[in-house]
């Protein structure tokens, strides 16, 4: 079966460099299907900021054939064994809006989800160079949005330059991750996702974008001293 990985780990900044400007690949890396290396931004910090492109912080989302790759990947290779310290989660692939060249093979839906369990959601975005003003514009706003909604347990941003931007964000359910996409959350101003979205199908930012609906089936090590980060089912 298919599975779907996201990590975090303090690491150097020359290991995040050298896995920014050559990403792992299924060349390189028995099982891998994709893999997106990033750099982490804090969510809303300034344009011009330290904490906009955190190259000690590296986040890499993946698929893989099977649970065995990724197993293999994590005790045999050099940047898996690496983030082997951090932290990780493993995922299933339920839903997609759009799609992403490199996952050709992703159906529009892969599974049934009930409206209370805990989810996660996945945003890779790869903006238009000229539209980054923009893109920053509304998408600032809608970092803040999510980042600051009781019912998120983690989100966190994190960047590919020059034009790669992905979001990541742990939610206690998927009705609470709905609410917000529709406008209808328990936070100030919460119809800046239906604005910035509004504004995208005026005049797209992105020559590809791709949202992901994944279930949380394990999540392992630790991040910022946190575990548990993905909220138990009731």
């Amino acid at each position: 079966m298919t599975l779907h990985t996201f990590h975090l780990a303090e690491l150097p900044s020359s290991v995040t460099v050298r896995a920014l400007r050559r990403p792992p690949s299924g060349r390189t890396v028995d099982g891998l299907d994709h893999a997106e290396p990033l750099a982490l931004m804090r969510l809303g910090a300034p344009v011009i900021s330290p904490d906009r492109l955190q190259l000690r912080r590296m986040a890499v989302f993946a698929q893989w054939r099977d649970e065995a790759a990724l197993e293999r990947f994590l005790r045999d290779d050099a940047l898996g064994r690496q983030l082997s310290v951090g932290w990780h989660v493993r995922l299933e692939f339920l839903r997609r809006w759009s799609a992403l060249e490199a996952l050709p093979d992703l159906p529009v839906t892969a599974g049934e989800w009930d409206q209370d369990e805990p989810v996660v959601a996945v945003t890779v975005a790869r903006t238009r160079l000229g539209e980054l003003p923009r893109f920053l514009h509304w998408g600032k706003p809608v970092e803040r949005l999510v980042r600051d909604d009781p019912a998120v347990t983690l989100a966190l941003a994190a960047v590919r330059p020059p034009r790669t931007i992905v979001t990541f964000s742990v939610w206690r359910s998927v009705r609470e991750m709905e609410q917000m996409v529709h406008g209808r959350s328990a936070v100030p101003d919460p119809e800046r996702h239906v604005a910035a979205m509004a504004e995208r199908r005026r005049r797209d930012f992105r020559h590809e974008f791709a949202t992901f609906r994944l279930r949380p089936l394990s999540e392992h090590g630790s991040w910022e001293g946190r575990t548990r980060i993905v909220p138990a089912r009731d």
